[in-house]
């Protein structure tokens, strides 16, 4: 080998490859792939630093934790970038289908995830509107034989040109043959055909449950190429959580009242178990704590205006304990951000 030839490969070696492996990952995606693509979304692999992807970055960035969620987010955008550029260059691109299932305990982040993925999906011109319309089985299931037929494409019309998503989706199933859950599980099947890639559905709900009733229809499975799961918060991550959340509204959670709060989670994860809450229940403690600290400032000053100081500060005794779980209903977070579903 002449020694120009032997410059020439070791010069292409020493370049960094510019392929990028667009792969919709199963929830069996390895470790090191989840490292590969969090590096990715740090900005190592080059993502734009303007346009709608640094947009997504920035909201998906103000999420605690996730790391798979945020990868799987990541490889959509790709794949979706990726079919553009191959359309640009006069390439086939076969469309997919981008329906979904989220598993995962309450407050872990799946509503806020599924309001993200319709505002991607409509920038990259997959919907039309990129809206999300949320409903449960009380909105899809009626009272008579045709009426959760009808009460189904009513909203699956709405939901068109966006996501339709469907929470706590397995108690569609709950009551067998005879139930009405079964008429609008056919009905939203028959519509993901009829509507091809006007909508995208995402059936959500606890593992096991959204497991369960994945089995009790052969033909599901196959429907929702998309899984996305939603691990229960660290204590660590939702102390992160409660400070985000305590900053956005002008607060600020004094040492002592961080210490309070994670003994109270830990207890709290301890008595619940399975029905724990996560971000859910920090920001019901959260909001709960600036009235107990309203009430509090109003009778140290009766006659005077606060500093500053206090009316930022929120101290241990006042984050007190929450009313039992069944008390609290089932009231969702905010749009975005912090307050996650």
């Amino acid at each position: 080998m002449s020694a120009r030839a032997h410059g020439e490969r070791e010069s292409a070696a020493a370049r960094p490859a510019r392929q990028i492996n667009v792969v919709l990952r199963s929830q069996e995606a390895n470790a090191s792939g989840t490292a590969a693509n969090a590096e990715a979304l740090g900005g190592a692999k080059g993502l734009p630093s303007s346009g709608p992807w640094a947009l997504w970055q920035q909201e998906l960035e103000r999420m605690v934790g996730l790391d798979n969620v945020k990868e799987l987010v990541y490889e959509i955008y790709a794949l979706l970038q990726i079919a553009q550029y191959r359309g640009e260059a006069g390439l086939h691109s076969q469309s997919h289908v981008y329906h979904m299932i989220f598993r995962g305990n309450p407050g872990t982040g799946k509503t806020t995830v599924a309001r993200l993925l319709a505002k991607l999906f409509q920038s990259m011109g997959l919907l039309s509107k990129g809206h999300l319309v949320e409903v449960e089985r009380a909105d899809l299931v009626g009272e008579y034989i045709g009426h959760t037929a009808q009460k189904t494409r009513d909203l699956v019309k709405k939901a068109l040109g966006g996501v339709l998503f469907v929470d706590e989706a397995y108690s569609l199933a709950r009551g067998g043959e005879k139930d009405f859950g079964k008429e609008a599980i056919d009905t939203l099947v028959k519509a993901m055909e009829d509507h091809r890639n006007q909508f995208v559905l995402i059936l959500a709900g606890y593992p096991l449950e959204i497991d369960m009733f994945m089995m009790t229809n052969p033909g599901l499975p196959s429907r929702f190429p998309i899984q996305m799961d939603f691990p229960d918060f660290t204590v660590d991550q939702l102390l992160q959580i409660a400070e985000g959340m305590a900053r956005e509204r002008d607060y600020v959670l004094l040492p002592q009242a961080v210490a309070k709060l994670k003994q109270n989670v830990l207890q709290e994860r301890e008595n619940v178990a399975q029905s724990f809450s996560n971000a859910r229940y920090v920001r019901n403690m959260l909001e709960r704590a600036i009235r107990n600290q309203a009430v509090r400032l109003l009778q140290q000053y009766p006659s005077a205006s606060p500093s500053r100081q206090e009316l930022v500060g929120i101290r241990p005794e006042d984050l007190r304990p929450l009313p039992a779980p069944s008390s609290l209903g089932a009231a969702g977070g905010s749009a975005f951000g912090w307050g996650m579903r």
